[in-house]
C-alpha cells in the first residue's frame, strides 16, 4: 500500500483517495480533497496560505530539521525484505514515534516560552501605566514613588465648516 503526500498541504493521501492532475509536462500532482486542488488552481501559494504544512514550517510552528523524518521520506528504489529485518523495524516504530513526539513537545514549549516572556513585558508595562487603578488613590498621595510624573498635554481645536464661527 503506497501512501501519497499532497502537494498542497503535505497531508497523506490514502489509496483511492484524492485527485490527481497532470501537466502537459507529464508532472503529476496529488491533492487530498478539492481544498487543496481549488487552491492550486487558483494558483495559491502554499507558503503563504496558514493551515498548509509548509506555511508552519516556513514560520517555525513545526519542526523542519529532525532525525525522525528521515524515517518518513519518500523512497522509489524498491528493498528487499527478510523477515528479521522488517521484525525490528516494526518493534522501532513505537520508539520512534515517541522519541519524536517528545521532540515536537520541546519544540512547542520553546516556541511558547518567548510569547510568555513578551506578556509578562506588556503586563508590567500596564501596570506601570494604571497603578492607580490597582493602589487606592488615598496610597498613592502619601508614596510618591508610585506615581508616574504627569505630563503636559496641548490640545489643538482644528475649526470645520460645520462649527459656528465667533465674530
Amino acid at each position: 500500500m503506497r501512501l501519497e503526500k499532497c502537494w498542497f498541504c503535505s497531508s497523506t493521501i490514502y489509496p483511492g483517495h484524492g485527485i490527481q492532475f497532470v501537466r502537459n509536462d507529464a508532472k503529476i500532482f496529488r491533492f487530498c480533497r478539492s481544498k487543496c486542488h481549488k487552491n492550486f488552481k487558483m494558483k495559491r501559494n502554499p507558503r503563504k496560505v496558514k493551515w498548509t504544512k509548509a506555511y508552519r514550517r516556513l514560520h517555525g510552528k513545526d519542526m523542519t530539521q529532525d532525525s525522525t523524518f528521515e524515517f518518513e521520506r519518500k523512497r522509489n528504489r524498491p528493498q528487499r525484505y527478510d523477515r528479521i529485518n522488517t521484525e525490528k523495524v516494526l518493534q522501532a516504530i513505537p520508539k520512534i514515534s515517541k522519541v519524536k513526539a517528545t521532540r515536537e513537545k520541546d519544540h512547542i514549549t520553546k516556541r511558547l516560552s518567548v510569547g510568555r516572556v513578551n506578556r509578562r513585558t506588556e503586563d508590567r508595562r500596564e501596570l506601570e501605566q494604571s497603578i492607580s487603578l490597582v493602589k487606592a488613590p488615598s496610597v498613592l498621595k502619601e508614596d510618591a514613588t508610585l506615581t508616574l510624573p504627569k505630563q503636559k498635554v496641548t490640545v489643538s481645536y482644528a475649526q470645520t465648516e460645520n462649527t459656528p464661527m465667533e465674530e
